[in-house]
């Protein structure tokens, strides 16, 4: 983060004694500031803890001496005002004297030893993370920006008190950024609202992420800011009455339900009514075309009716409800407002009952209730572990559930397709809007906006995401890349085997989803290319008489070592996906073999070799071996191989266009082949139907090729060939699922015996 402070200047001369500690003048100033968080710390830590922090205060102000931020104020203060918000969630010691210290590595000449000589290794771990947060820059280049990101995932899973502190960090820069340049502030603002503001939100810090969004929208747009305070004062007024007559309701009738509840009055926060002004207007345009701009913004703020709302704090969850039928009994609830947040809470742990009455005069407020704990959640978030240790249980679970969070959002890292995605895929997880769907046992889930059944099927757990194979929604069979409803009641219908589908990336929501499909089809992918990489050595090796395992372990060391490669594995992967030539590792294998021999006998080392036998291809395609599209081979053909660097093997026919033009070329790279029967694998293969237009003649067609065994894939009608063909004659070009090429000749034959078929004829070389 960028800081807002001078460079280092030289250290002043302490003038002044305060007590017993000398201090410079411009230090005084900052006594009072210690002295209030000193009050903070004493109320919840021994004396011994409290002098230590009262060293570090000492040791920050001395490395900091002569340095000021940009309102002129000296710099200690900004240490102190962190270290007071960290104090508010009576964090340990460590976490205050690396709040009083986060900028002394950055800023000023101390090191993180002395830090940890001074005060400790896990206050200078703190600080050094810290320290290396604040470096970092979020531009708008997005490879950077991920980067940085991932860093600060990072520290934030290794220590929670890091990102704590960085936002208490940020909090009080955004207090103070009225003295930097308006673009300045506009770019800092975006970067709270973009990444800080949804963190504090997503950890459940309640308190900070409604404070940093609303000072992010005072920076980033001044003017909408003023407008909109302006416009909420006068409505305020305007509906004083109303709401003291509303509160007076609520009051009166809670006793008598037996309710005993306090009543908190608020108001709807300046940028929450903003983004709901956005949304109106969304709205408005997608229902009624377009509108003036001005008239927009009337029309939005007009529709935004409860600006007010009141919070009911009881003692347990059963007054909860009980306070929710106390209000409905009085006003009249606003239809498809309420949530039932205790039930079914969010996945940062906060827990209330949300319901929007519509009060005396029509005006509409919106009231949460909840007991004290969860309350104290709502406020706190992870930060209530340190705060509050009379509920555990809950603290436990919600940081079981931050750090489940985090992990996915390393794990989308390490299996994205890119930065782009990545933040996409962070963004998701950051504003995440809600759907809950229930699984057949009746657990309810809940999910980003747009997720569906295969991110339902890795939420529930990953074995049952990968061996997802279809799925039912509310009794009825549904595809996969539905898209789920709250309410939806969820059936995985799962195989045998994992089979992840590498579509379903083209369409998945959660980052967890993307990442375990990601992650099975790379290992998937790697065991595979390893497993042929194996099988195309030991065809190189075969001529010359050995095969890989005999290669000695000592020539396999020299190779590995002279290549620099870790493992034979990584050799067997590299061939298989087309990096190496089997070809010339195995030469370079046998030379390092022969070393290792001192001389060999003839027949071994190759010279009365026998020709180089065929590759066996078992079933059809996988992650590195790939079947043209150009000529559509099926078993039963005679083919081809060409090893493609990056890809693995392409399975083409001998007598393809492409491997005539290419065969040579890429030497080294073909390898003949044969199939291996598998009556199970389909393959797909089009063929070209000449035909007279006939009453039924479709219908005839396709039921001679179903009487056959086979599946139609696609059947098009090709125009361009009809209009160019002879009078009354069409055209079909049929893409069907065959077994082989000996399938592939009874659904030809079926076919002709159709009275309209003149000719039919099998596609190759693209058409």
């Amino acid at each position: 983060m960028e800081s807002d402070h001078a460079p280092p200047l030289q250290e002043t001369t302490a003038t002044t004694v305060a007590g017993n500690e000398t201090v410079s003048p411009s230090l005084e100033f900052a006594e009072p500031f210690f002295r209030l968080l000193k009050d903070k710390v004493s109320a919840y830590l021994p004396e011994a803890d409290v002098a230590r922090i009262e060293a570090a205060y000492r040791f920050a102000a001395d490395a900091h001496s002569g340095q000021t931020r940009k309102s002129g104020e000296i710099y200690i203060i900004h240490p102190l005002a962190v270290a007071s918000v960290v104090a508010d969630w009576h964090l340990d010691p460590q976490a205050l004297c690396a709040a009083l210290l986060h900028d002394v590595v950055e800023d000023t000449f101390t090191s993180v030893a002395e830090i940890a000589e001074r005060f400790g290794q896990p206050a200078a771990e703190l600080v050094d993370s810290l320290s290396k947060l604040d470096r970092l820059k979020f531009r708008s280049n997005e490879e950077a920006q991920a980067a940085n990101f991932y860093k600060m995932l990072l520290a934030m899973s290794t220590d929670l008190r890091v990102i704590l502190i960085k936002l208490a960090d940020r909090l009080h820069n955004m207090r103070t950024l009225f003295v930097m340049r308006p673009e300045k502030r506009r770019r800092i603002a975006g970067e709270t609202l973009e990444i800080y503001a949804p963190i504090a939100r997503r950890l459940g810090l309640d308190g900070i992420f409604q404070e940093l969004e609303d000072l992010s929208f005072v920076n980033k747009y001044p003017w909408r800011h003023g407008v909109l305070e302006r416009a909420v004062a006068a409505e305020r007024n305007n509906r004083k009455r109303l709401i003291a007559q509303l509160q007076s309701g609520i009051e009166e009738r809670l006793p008598q339900w037996g309710v005993k509840a306090e009543v908190q009055g608020r108001e709807k926060r300046l940028y929450s009514i903003y983004i709901k002004m956005k949304e109106r207007i969304a709205e408005a345009r997608h229902g009624h075309g377009h509108i003036h701009p001005m008239g927009e913004k009337r029309h939005a703020f007009s529709h935004v009716y409860d600006i007010h709302g009141f919070r009911l704090i009881v003692p347990d969850v059963a007054a909860c409800y009980l306070g929710l039928g106390a209000l409905h009994s009085i006003y009249q609830p606003y239809p498809g407002r309420f949530k039932d947040y205790i039930a079914i809470p969010r996945e940062n742990g906060y827990r209330s009952l949300h319901t929007t009455l519509i009060g005396p005069g029509g005006v509409l407020a919106e009231v949460q209730i909840r007991t004290r704990e969860m309350h104290r959640i709502a406020e706190s978030g992870v930060a209530a572990h340190w705060l509050y240790k009379d509920d555990d249980k809950n603290i436990n679970e919600l940081q079981q559930q931050t750090h489940a969070w985090l992990q996915s959002l390393l794990e989308l890292q390490i299996n994205s397709g890119g930065a782009s995605e990545f933040l996409e895929q962070v963004k998701i997880n950051l504003f995440p809007g809600e759907v809950f769907v229930i699984s057949p046992k009746g657990r309810i889930f809940s999910l980003p906006s747009g997720s569906t059944p295969v991110d339902f099927a890795y939420a529930v757990h990953t074995d049952v995401g990968h061996r997802c194979v279809g799925c039912r929604i509310n009794s009825h069979s549904m595809p996969l890349h539905t898209e789920l409803q709250s309410g939806d009641q969820v059936e995985i219908i799962t195989s045998a085997y994992p089979s992840p589908n590498p579509a379903w990336l083209n369409y998945v929501r959660t980052g967890r989803a993307r990442a375990k499909i990601r992650h099975f089809l790379k290992n998937k992918q790697q065991d595979e290319a390893i497993d042929l990489g194996e099988r195309l050595l030991n065809l190189a090796l075969r001529p010359h008489g050995f095969t890989a395992e005999e290669i000695s372990p000592t020539a396999w060391e020299r190779f590995l070592r002279d290549r620099g490669v870790a493992s034979i594995r990584d050799i067997y992967a590299d061939i298989g996906l087309g990096n190496r030539m089997p070809v010339a590792v195995a030469r370079r294998l046998l030379l390092a073999q022969k070393r290792v021999e001192g001389g060999t006998d003839k027949e071994k080392m190759g010279e009365n070799a026998a020709d180089m036998p065929r590759l066996k291809i078992h079933g059809g395609e996988s992650g590195t071996m790939h079947l043209a599209r150009c000529c559509q081979p099926i078993p039963g053909d005679p083919v081809v191989g060409l090893i493609r660097r990056g890809h693995g093997l392409e399975i083409h026919l001998q007598d393809c266009h492409v491997v005539a033009r290419m065969r040579g070329h890429h030497l080294g790279r073909w390898v003949d082949a044969d199939w291996e029967p598998d009556e199970t694998k389909l393959f797909n293969v089009t063929i070209r139907i000449l035909c007279r237009p006939g009453h039924n003649m479709l219908v005839r067609i396709a039921n001679a090729i179903s009487y056959a065994d086979c599946n139609i894939q696609s059947a098009v009608m090709d125009q361009s060939e009809a209009a160019a063909s002879m009078t009354l004659r069409m055209i079909l070009l049929i893409t069907l699922q065959v077994r082989s090429r000996q399938h592939l000749a009874q659904v030809m034959r079926r076919v002709r015996l159709v009275p309209e078929v003149v000719r039919i004829a099998r596609v190759k070389q693209g058409g």
